[in-house]
C-alpha cells in the first residue's frame, strides 16, 4: 500500500506479526533446523512450578521477522517519514505476540493429583493478535516527522493527543472515502450494491456500510445442502433445499 494510512499501517503491522508467529510456531514443532524450543526458560518459576515442555521461540520469531520484514524499509533510509511509519509498525505487530504470551501447564500426579506441575510458555492464537492489532487500528494515532536533537522521529499530528506507545499503530495521512467508487485510486470500489446486514450496528451493518444513502431490500432464492445422511462406508448424501431470503444491498 503506497498511502500512509491507518490501513496500510494495519497491513504492514499483522504482516510483520504473522511472519514472527509462522517462523515461531515451526521452530517449536521441528521444522526448521537452525531453531527449536526456547531453552532459555528453565527450572522453577517464583510460583513454584517447574518450567518444562517446549516453550514458544518467540525471540528467534521475532528476530527473523525484524531481518526479514524490516529490511525493505531500512534500505530506503530511515530518515524518509513512510519508512520510519512501517518500521514503527512491524514492530507494534510483532508486540502484540510479545505483550501476550501465556503460559500453559500439565499437571502431574496420582490421579490428577497435581503434585508436580510443568509449564511452557506458548503464544497466543493468532485470532487474538489479530484482534489486539485491530484495536490498535481504531485507534491508531496520526503523526507528523519531527527533529529531537539530531534524530528524525513521528510526534502525533494534533499536540493535544498523548505521545503514542511502542504498541501503537500510527499513520501519516487520513483514510479516503471508501463510500463512493473513485476509479483513479486502485480498489476504490464504493459500496454501492455491497451487500450488508440490516440488524447489525457493527461495520457490516448497513447503515454503516451504506454511508447514509440507504439500502434496496429483495428476495431471492437460495440453494442450501440440507437432509445430509452419512452412508456406510464413507460419503454423505444430501438433497438440495431451495428456500426464499431477503437479501439487503446499499443504493
Amino acid at each position: 500500500m503506497e498511502d500512509g494510512t491507518r490501513e496500510a499501517a494495519f497491513v504492514y503491522a499483522i504482516s510483520a506479526a504473522s511472519v514472527a508467529f509462522a517462523v515461531t510456531r515451526a521452530c517449536s514443532s521441528g521444522e526448521l533446523e537452525k531453531c527449536g524450543c526456547d531453552h532459555n526458560v528453565h527450572g522453577v518459576s517464583p510460583e513454584g512450578f517447574q518450567w518444562s515442555g517446549c516453550s514458544d521461540n518467540i525471540a528467534y520469531g521475532v528476530a527473523f521477522s525484524q531481518s526479514f520484514v524490516d529490511v525493505r524499509e531500512r534500505s530506503k533510509g530511515q530518515s524518509s517519514n513512510r519508512a520510519l511509519m512501517n518500521l514503527h509498525n512491524n514492530e507494534a505487530g510483532r508486540k502484540a505476540i510479545l505483550s501476550h504470551m501465556r503460559v500453559e501447564c500439565k499437571c502431574h500426579g496420582v490421579s490428577g493429583s497435581c503434585e508436580v506441575k510443568t509449564c511452557w510458555k506458548a503464544m497466543p492464537p493468532f485470532r487474538k493478535v489479530g484482534n489486539v492489532i485491530k484495536e490498535k487500528f481504531d485507534g491508531a494515532t496520526e503523526v507528523e516527522q519531527r527533529k529531537a536533537g539530531t534524530t528524525k522521529v513521528l510526534m502525533p499530528r494534533n499536540s493535544q493527543f498523548k505521545p503514542h506507545t511502542d504498541e501503537d499503530l500510527v499513520y501519516l495521512e487520513p483514510s479516503p472515502d471508501f463510500c463512493d467508487h473513485d476509479p483513479k485510486t486502485p480498489g476504490m470500489f464504493g459500496t454501492v450494491g455491497r451487500q450488508c446486514n440490516r440488524t447489525s450496528k457493527a461495520i457490516d451493518g448497513c447503515e454503516l456500510m451504506c454511508c447514509g444513502r440507504g439500502f434496496q431490500t429483495q428476495e431471492v432464492e437460495v440453494v442450501d445442502r440440507c437432509s445430509c445422511k452419512f452412508h456406510w462406508c464413507c460419503y454423505v448424501k444430501c438433497k438440495q433445499c431451495r428456500k426464499m431470503v431477503e437479501m439487503h444491498t446499499c443504493r
